[in-house]
């Protein structure tokens, strides 16, 4: 009988007449109906989580997307000090210090005097006799500059004769130059170079300067070309930093970003970014995959790699060590990227406040790190032995039982999972006084391609890339060493003319230095 009819065709006042048989088959639809209805509440129950975990998935994400666009760039923050029981040393400053003239802040430049004298001598305002030149000044001093100035230079290459046979003529010999009986010096291809790679202004902008500088139509699409052959140019150092430079390093930075080829904008093109503590160096590749840095690692002496625990990166360790292993070679380790791990808790506070615990214990592992930097080894390895505690503490409260206090699709559990997963590798530099603790400094590197990929939007062939990474390469190994770019790469260009040696920044720093103290 329909449960529903059974029901509705018993009233009350009639129980009592039920027959025995009659009453067990009405207590067993009870007993259906009551099921349906509580299965019919947990389908429910359920729904209702799984929407409100989608909700919590939701927000992450907008808060996320709304702190990348909107939010802080730095990710420094305050710590009290004082709860590390650590000696602080206190800065000494001087009472007596002040703001420096010009004149002593910038030695190196040229100092102009100007004296200003009155065309006519005053009288005195007591006696109203006329004054004489006491010989004191009051001096104050200010920066200034001459603007930039664009001219031709005409090279008149003087022609000698036979006086006697009239047989030949010999004419004085080109200088050697970039593009040889081109329209531009090498000076002004360096420049548009270096404003476009190393200042981040698009040849575009720069056209447009040099037009209100009295420099009208100065065609981009020929500026253009000339990084490009700039770039041909000084490949030779290109080589020489991959070769010697990169690939002999102990360890290895590595990191990548997107890069826009506007001419195919359908396949997607990575620059690749690869750095130590002395050069930068740069690749463009059609793929994300692990084969850019296994090819690049296999025949390295590299042992570490810093990066982020990116899938594809640990494919490729995976692949480099089995060609190591099979030609007696050290096998390389992962070194993961704390920062990256601090980010992900730092995403999920926005969200659920007790992310913060986890920040502040991150707070004082960087807060002993940076006591650890410049001192000697065996000072960093005790220094990074205080951080251990820390550590462990992240990773108990990292525990599966502390992830049951929140829904698994939030955040804060996607970091906590992140964190326990990688922990071995997150916390391999403890050991090794020389490996970083994360991998910032490559991604710093990689902040200057990003702006300008944004600010003239991508590459528009194969040559344009290649000349993107070569440009790179030199302007971020140029600050690596902290060396002028554009006086770097000057030096560079005429040692190329004359056929010598490549020289990196590298070694051009050890080049400057060495003259600067010869006796060092």
């Amino acid at each position: 009988m329909n449960q529903g009819k059974l029901f509705e065709s018993i009233p009350r006042h009639k129980f009592e007449s039920l027959t025995k048989s009659e009453l067990i088959e009405f207590s067993e639809a009870q007993a259906r109906v009551i099921e349906q209805f509580k299965k019919e509440i947990s389908k429910l129950q359920a729904e209702k989580e799984n929407l409100e975990q989608q909700s919590l998935l939701v927000d992450d994400k907008y808060i996320f997307l709304k702190k990348r666009f909107f939010g802080r760039s730095t990710e420094k923050e305050s710590i009290p000090v004082e709860e590390l029981n650590l000696e602080i040393p206190k800065e000494n400053k001087d009472p007596k210090s002040r703001v420096l003239l010009p004149s002593q802040r910038y030695p190196q430049l040229a100092l102009e005097v100007e004296d200003l004298e009155l065309k006519v001598v005053p009288t005195c305002a007591c006696c109203g006799e006329l004054t004489t030149d006491s010989g004191m000044f009051e001096v104050s001093e200010c920066l200034t500059l001459n603007p930039r100035e664009f001219y031709v230079r005409r090279t008149r290459r003087k022609k000698y004769r036979c006086g006697k046979c009239h047989g030949s003529i010999v004419t004085t010999p080109v200088v050697p130059r970039i593009t040889p009986g081109g329209s531009y010096s090498d000076d002004l291809i360096i420049d548009v170079a270096m404003s476009k790679y190393c200042d981040l202004v698009p040849i575009e902008r720069y056209t447009t300067i040099a037009g209100r500088e009295g420099l009208d139509d100065l065609p981009q699409n020929s500026l253009i070309e000339t990084t490009h052959q700039l770039a041909d140019f000084v490949e030779p150092v290109i080589k020489k930093i991959l070769e010697n430079e990169i690939k002999p390093s102990y360890y290895l930075h590595v990191d990548d970003t997107g890069h826009r080829m506007l001419k195919n904008p359908d396949k997607n093109h990575y620059l690749w970014g690869f750095s130590n503590q002395i050069a930068s160096y740069f690749e463009v590749h059609d793929t994300r995959s692990g084969r850019v840095i296994s090819e690049l690692l296999k025949d390295s002496k590299c042992e570490y790699l810093v990066s982020d625990a990116f899938s594809g990166n640990n494919k490729s360790i995976t692949d480099t060590n089995e060609y190591r292993l099979a030609n007696n070679l050290n096998l390389i380790h992962q070194v993961y990227c704390n920062a990256h791990a601090r980010r992900k808790f730092k995403e999920a506070r926005e969200k659920m406040p007790d992310a913060q615990v986890y920040i502040d214990l991150y707070k004082k592992i960087y807060y002993l790190e940076s006591q650890a930097k410049g001192k000697p080894p065996d000072e960093i390895l005790e220094l990074r032995s205080q951080m251990l505690p820390y550590f462990e503490k992240l990773k108990s409260l990292c525990s599966e039982e502390e992830e049951e206090k929140y829904s698994l699709k939030s955040s804060l559990v996607v970091a906590m999972r992140y964190f326990s997963k990688n922990y071995e590798s997150l916390t391999r530099f403890l050991k090794n006084p020389i490996l970083p603790i994360d991998n910032n400094p490559q991604e710093r590197l990689l902040r200057n391609p990003v702006i300008g990929r944004k600010t003239w939007f991508g590459t528009q062939t194969e040559r344009g890339a290649k000349t993107n990474a070569v440009l790179f390469t030199i302007v971020e190994s140029c600050k690596l060493n902290k060396i002028n770019p554009r006086e770097y790469l000057k030096n560079l260009v005429v040692s190329l003319l004359h056929n010598n040696e490549a020289i990196t920044p590298n070694e051009f720093k050890k080049l400057k230095e060495s003259k600067q103290n010869p006796t060092g």
